[in-house]
């Protein structure tokens, strides 16, 4: 469709940590820190990672805790180093068919709620069954790109 598209994920692991936060910002401020410090080195391993994209945060509704993820690269999926802060494991995603909307500029939490009500209503009204209570945003871009920046917001589809 025109306003959003269906892609189809395969199993893939993901480095991730929750914060227990009152707003998304402050919760994606220290999640992206404590994952961050995973791909600097702060994993069994003592081995750095390149840096991937997006990086994705779950998004429940009326829920305080915010769970911030960074893909693992490729090479590293079949065997991880695992992370030595407690706070932060790795997990595995299930294949997955995902509603995605795009959109351009900085992202705020009001943007990323804005757009996924957005994409929310375009597949009520077009009859696409979808798990209403949670989504993901994506953001691909370092802090200091400026333009052409892309973000995303995912709703699973059921």
């Amino acid at each position: 469709a025109k306003d959003y598209e269906l892609r189809q994920y395969e199993t893939a692991k993901w480095v991730s940590t929750i914060i227990k936060a009152e707003n998304q910002k402050e919760a994606m401020n220290q999640g992206f820190y404590k994952l961050f410090h995973y791909i600097q080195g702060k994993n069994e391993k003592e081995m750095k990672i390149d840096m991937t994209a997006p990086v994705t945060c779950l998004i429940k509704p009326g829920c305080s805790d915010i769970k911030i993820s960074f893909f693992v690269p490729f090479e590293h999926q079949d065997s991880p180093p695992q992370p030595t802060d407690s706070d932060v494991f790795i997990e595995e995603r299930k294949a997955a068919a995902i509603f995605v909307r795009s959109f351009s500029g900085f992202a705020s939490p009001e943007k990323y709620a804005e757009e996924a009500e957005v994409l929310a209503r375009t597949l009520r009204n077009r009859g696409q069954p979808f798990h209403e209570d949670f989504f993901y945003t994506a953001g691909y871009d370092s802090p200091f790109k400026l333009f052409n920046r892309h973000n995303e917001v995912w709703y699973f589809k059921k």
